[in-house]
């Protein structure tokens, strides 16, 4: 005797053993059951959803005579009538399966619509199913259009398709639609359960669980997938064969991926890399894993407890809430942007590979600055606070230009609102730094500013430095933000909030700039400090930076031409009469006559 593929053996035989189609089933139940029914049925859906099936067991409904011969049309086929075994065994003369892929011309069409003018010869209707019904050409669908509008009351056309957006509006609209879905792993998995069980054979959980996963939604593919596990297997399932078989990428190295990627540990993500083509793993298939493993966290991170009805023997299920406690919620968004546009960038690589290295560490410069003072380093307890920043003199602010616009109202006459824009004016300039300044805006954020015993001394080397243009680019940016620790024995000891800045080059081209400009002009302060032989750089809080007092002034500055603004008795009476308002962000303070102040003197109290 001849074996049966498992995805033939077990296709549903009536409607009460369709799996998850429920919406579809509870449809067309009610529809038989009142005998409400269309002339014309469209099912949509991917493939292995169950289209073909649907169809025939609508055929045997219709057509069913039941046990004794006197049955009506019901929901519930009996499956043991003449007419239902014909359907089932694909001999029954009243219904015609069309193949809309092969037979997709005119003549096709036309041949079977002369059929349509017999009356059935054995059964209660004739049935027409066309598949792939979208790969007929125009022609063939105008030709059936007529028919398909209009047929005769014993004849009933059931199409089926997997790109319903091919098919003609006209075809449409002369259908009841039915869009069968993609099945859920879960689904997927408890019938597996089912049939390996009818058949008695021996699974592991977690094998039929990277069955169900690579399904993809189809239970025709989740049952082939099976039947090749069986053979691959000798008739036993367990994870490691089947994962093998898949070409699937053990998800213990994708946990240890994450992982690495929450401690910001590269090299363990490049040695994993490694392992990865050692083992001839697919990167693909790594990156989708890692996405869908990331979709749970997500989950987790947003919604919690969300998982906690969840099967307890997943060892996924654990390993997946311990990773969302690990890895930050906005590092695991921003993870799995990456590892979704990632797969599209294995092919453009000439080693996927590298590839995939290439958007692992592509996170690492995204981290957070970690590390403690006493991992770093002991760090000197600031002295006093940085005094508030005051201007030497009031800020100039530029006139208020105000406009009102007003619309026509009937009477009485009603206030006009009106809107008052302050005219933009180049702002102050404090220290030239460059524009890409954003990193010292965050560390603002974190640490308060906090004056140091040589904050003033450094700050004025660094505007010696920038106005004799002696320091660019990197260097600059050094400069601006770091913060002098100590000047011991010619040694002088900076502090930087990012690792990026300690760059061996950018230190030692200070150095000679810091040198340079003791020769020229001689360095402020001078006596009170040993001359500079060496630069040490270390990573660490930095509480006082240069750009840190530029950007206080400047919030200062900004304050200040606002409170002018605001105080303005022009201003104050087109607010209170005509219900003016500033446009915000239009404000800006006038540079002072001189720009050559040091910052010392901008951050000095009035």
């Amino acid at each position: 005797m001849s074996y049966l593929v498992l995805a033939r053996k077990y296709r549903p035989k009536n409607f009460s053993e369709m799996v998850g189609q429920s919406h579809v089933v509870q449809a067309l139940s009610n529809a038989l059951g009142t005998q409400r029914l269309h002339h014309a049925y469209l099912f949509t859906g991917t493939r292995g959803v169950g289209k073909t099936t649907v169809s025939r067991i609508l055929a045997k409904s219709l057509n069913c005579t039941g046990p004794d011969g006197t049955g009506d049309i019901t929901a519930t086929p009996c499956g043991v009538c003449e007419a239902c075994t014909d359907i089932d065994s694909g001999r029954f003369v009243d219904y015609t399966e069309l193949d809309a892929a092969s037979n997709r011309g005119v003549d096709e069409i036309a041949q079977l619509l002369e059929q349509a003018v017999y009356k059935p010869v054995v059964g209660r209707f004739k049935v027409f199913m066309i598949d792939e019904v979208h790969m007929l050409t125009n022609t063939a669908f105008n030709a059936m259009l007529k028919t398909l509008e209009e047929p005769p009351a014993y004849l009933k056309f059931v199409l089926a398709t997997t790109d319903p957006q091919k098919v003609p509006a006209t075809v449409l609209s002369r259908c009841l639609q039915f869009n069968l879905r993609p099945m859920a792993p879960e689904t997927i998995l408890e019938h597996l359960v089912q049939v390996l069980a009818a058949e008695d054979v021996a699974a592991e959980p977690q094998a039929l669980r990277l069955l169900a996963r690579a399904a993809r939604g189809s239970m025709r593919d989740a049952l082939s997938l099976t039947d090749q596990a069986i053979a691959f297997g000798s008739g036993t399932l367990i994870e490691a064969g089947v994962r093998q078989m898949l070409g699937s990428v053990d998800r213990s190295y994708v946990y240890q991926l994450l992982d690495a990627l929450a401690r910001g540990d590269g090299k363990s993500i490049v040695e994993m890399s490694e392992v990865l083509r050692l083992n001839g793993l697919s990167a693909a298939s790594t990156l989708e894993e890692m996405t869908s493993v990331l979709q749970r966290m997500a989950v987790l991170q947003a919604v919690p407890g969300i998982g906690a009805s969840d099967d307890a023997s997943d060892p996924d299920v654990s390993e997946t809430a311990r990773l969302a406690q690990l890895l930050p919620a906005d590092e695991t968004q921003l993870l799995y942007s990456l590892c979704l546009h990632g797969r599209g960038e294995l092919g453009l690589a000439p080693d996927e590979y590298a590839a995939l290295t290439m958007v692992l560490l592509r996170l690492l410069p995204f981290k957070r600055v970690t590390g403690t003072a006493e991992s770093r380093g002991a760090v000197e307890p600031p002295k006093k606070p940085l005094p508030e920043p005051r201007l030497a003199a009031p800020v100039a602010v530029s006139p208020p230009v105000l406009r009102a616009v007003a619309e026509p109202v009937p009477a009485p006459v009603v206030p006009v609102r009106a809107v008052a824009e302050v005219e933009p004016v180049k702002p102050v300039e404090l220290i030239p730094t460059p524009s890409p300044v954003a990193p010292s805006v965050s560390v603002e954020k974190l640490t308060p500013m906090l004056a140091t015993p040589l904050g003033d001394h450094w700050a004025s080397v660094v505007q010696g430095l920038i106005s004799a243009e002696l320091i660019a680019a990197l260097v600059r940016e050094l400069a601006l933000q770091s913060e002098l620790q100590s000047q011991e024995e010619g040694v002088w000891t900076l502090r930087v909030e990012r690792q990026s800045l300690n760059h061996a080059g950018a230190c030692d081209k200070l150095l000679q700039a810091i040198q340079s400009l003791h020769g020229l002009h001689g360095l402020p302060d001078a006596a009170a400090a040993p001359a500079l032989t060496r630069l040490l750089v270390e990573v660490g809080p930095a509480v006082d930076t240069p750009a840190r007092r530029n950007t206080a002034a400047q919030t200062e500055r900004q304050r200040q031409a606002e409170e002018v603004i605001e105080n303005d008795p022009f201003v104050q009476d087109m607010v209170r009469q005509w219900g003016a308002r500033v446009v915000p962000g239009s404000i800006r303070p006038l540079a002072p006559a001189s720009t050559s102040t040091s910052i010392a003197e901008l951050t000095k109290p009035i």
